[in-house]
């Protein structure tokens, strides 16, 4: 029986801790419009001692009422729906078993070996929604970030996403910021870093499939309007251009189109960069980005390279003189003193100066500085030294974004400043940027602080007792985009599930400290170990083969044995043969 009214089942003044319903035998069948609604079904037997019974509940639908009966027919059958749980089963346990790691923190374990891939591809890139934002939209630089993380279990995914994501690039080089399928209507901004992360994710692609024939793949353009001066964004639904280019001619145009620069050398920062919500730092066209330097500069190192091996010696001419030139002017307009400053206004004002009142730091710039490349070695080390100052509160367990909050004393950032003080972007942890803080951290050689600071931001960690528990509020085993940092809020997690932090957290622990890395049919092991830890385990799978690593803290260079032989290189040549394999990893010293 069923019942879609709601008192009906909880009862008058009644509550959901003990429901009317369970005291009915028969529910009423009642259902339709002007009821407080619910979707309740009952099925009530007698049974005995020695009694067993099934139950199978199907939830579904179909294009029209035959499909939905032959789907009903299909796995109302048990027998067909313990098939189908087998195949479910097998699907994600081909996926989230691919790399299973053992080390000294169990909380670290369990989220790599599961957890955070689940969370990925479940939420962020199958649904694309979640609790705090139902929205079912691809974004731009949001899923094409989410698959990066599949380089060992799903490379196949992030190949779908670079070409879906080439389709929406306008052909001025810009592209969609998000949109929805499948009619395709959806943002044109003037959001700075977008595209960039086309280019970004070819080289990355390329580097741990060595699948070149990707970059021969022809791809359409978008057509619109273009956006008036003044015009933050457009929602639309755009034209296709009958024009057609290789993927690596749309990875060309995205990155020549990032070469727009300000009086002090560095990139437009236009409507928002990676943090949307500083949109009104560079609307008028003047404002500048430090971080979007750091990263622009990154992405025309790794595609001048690719240019380079392809024989384009106009491109890689380019990059080379774009890069250089960007250095210099990192170099000599960035720097603050004490760290790397974010950015400059339309105005001119600094964004990210120990003479501000607000945002005196910024995260993202210090740990780019590092992660680019571009940094002075001296000045980053000191700007990781000032983000681990300013930035790191231990006590609650966080990685501020930036530091002290807007509050209305200063340049109008944007709509970061809406949210309140120590919330969100706005000065709380954005756990994305906490990430690539630690990233930073293991990329200069600062092991032990990088493990110490991904246990501080790790989700389990919240929660290890009640009081923890009730204090953040979320669930423990997914990342959050949020931790708040202002009272009576301070350790209160937010906006959990969807997060594009979910895979960068993934790629922290199983790219940046344990050091795995793909390259077509090869894997490298680069970790980053505590000195006084103990081996680490790891299972990798490829196909039928089972490949189970022993990682041991050694002197000199690093050496693999499999099944007890000495290889030549410091490389594991991977093969689907259907067996078991023991390797030991002596790591050099770090």
């Amino acid at each position: 029986s069923v019942t879609g009214d709601r008192r009906e089942f909880i009862g008058r003044n009644g509550s959901l801790a003990a429901p009317a319903v369970l005291k009915l035998r028969r529910l009423s069948g009642k259902t339709g419009a002007g009821l407080d609604p619910c979707g309740a079904v009952q099925s009530a037997i007698s049974m005995i001692d020695g009694d067993q019974r099934s139950f199978v509940f199907a939830l579904g639908l179909g294009q029209d009422a035959d499909e939905a009966e032959s789907l009903l027919r299909q796995y109302l059958n048990e027998e067909a729906l313990q098939h189908e749980l087998q195949q479910v089963d097998a699907h994600w346990d081909k996926i989230l078993n691919k790399v299973q790691i053992g080390t000294p923190h169990p909380a670290v374990n369990l989220l790599a070996n599961g957890w955070l891939l689940y969370q990925t591809l479940s939420c962020r890139i199958h649904a694309r929604s979640g609790y705090y934002q139902s929205g079912g939209a691809f974004g731009f630089r949001d899923q094409l970030q989410d698959t990066l993380a599949l380089t060992h279990a799903l490379p196949e995914r992030m190949r779908e996403q670079i070409l879906l994501c080439a389709s929406r690039q306008f052909v001025e080089g810009d592209v969609q910021h998000w949109w929805h399928p499948p009619q395709g209507n959806g943002v044109r901004t003037r959001c700075s870093d977008d595209y960039l992360w086309l280019p970004l994710a070819i080289c990355h692609y390329l580097d741990a499939t060595d699948d070149s024939s990707i970059l021969e793949e022809q791809v359409g353009y978008l057509e619109a309007r273009i956006l008036a001066p003044g015009e933050e964004s457009s929602y639309e639904q755009p034209g296709i251009s009958p024009e057609q280019e290789s993927l690596y001619l749309h990875g060309a145009r995205a990155l020549k189109h990032g070469l727009t620069f300000g009086e002090h050398g560095l990139p437009l920062m236009g409507a928002g960069d990676w943090n949307d919500g500083m949109n009104m730092v560079g609307l008028e066209g003047r404002g500048e980005s430090v971080w979007l330097g750091f990263f622009l500069f990154y992405i025309l190192q790794r595609y001048g390279k690719l240019a380079t091996h392809r024989g384009d010696l106009e491109l890689a001419e380019l990059c080379r003189e774009e890069a250089e030139k960007l250095r210099a002017n990192l170099h000599n307009n960035a720097w603050d003193g004490e760290w790397y400053r974010r950015g400059y206004f339309d105005s001119g004002e600094p964004l990210g100066s120990h003479q501000a009142a607000e945002c005196r730091i910024d995260a993202i710039a210090q740990s780019w500085s590092i992660l680019s490349g571009a940094g002075d070695k001296d000045r980053s080390a000191q700007a990781m030294q000032s983000l681990d100052k300013h930035l790191v509160d231990d006590q609650a367990g966080i990685i501020k974004l930036l530091t002290p909050p807007f509050d209305g004393n200063g340049p109008n950032p944007g709509y970061i400043r809406g949210y309140l003080p120590g919330v969100r972007e706005n000065g709380g942890q954005y756990t994305h940027g906490a990430v690539w803080a630690v990233m930073a951290f293991a990329e200069m050689g600062n092991i032990e602080r990088a493990w110490e600071l991904m246990a501080l931001i790790n989700p389990i960690n919240h929660s290890l007792d009640s009081t923890a528990a009730e204090r953040y509020k979320v669930e423990p085993y997914v990342a959050t985009a949020d931790i708040y940092a202002v009272a009576p809020h301070v350790g209160r997690g937010g906006w959990s599930w969807y997060t594009g932090s979910a895979g960068w957290m993934y790629r922290l622990i199983v790219e940046s400290l344990l050091g795995l890395k793909r390259h077509g049919n090869t894997l490298s092991i680069h970790t980053r170990l505590p000195a006084d830890w103990p081996p680490v385990t790891l299972t990798y799978r490829e196909g039928e083969s089972e490949y189970h690593f022993t990682l041991r803290q050694g002197e000199g260079e690093t050496q693999v044995f499999i099944d007890g032989v000495l290889q030549q290189e410091a490389v594991i040549t991977l093969a689907d043969e259907g067996k078991t394999y023991q390797v030991e990893v002596i790591l050099g010293k770090q």
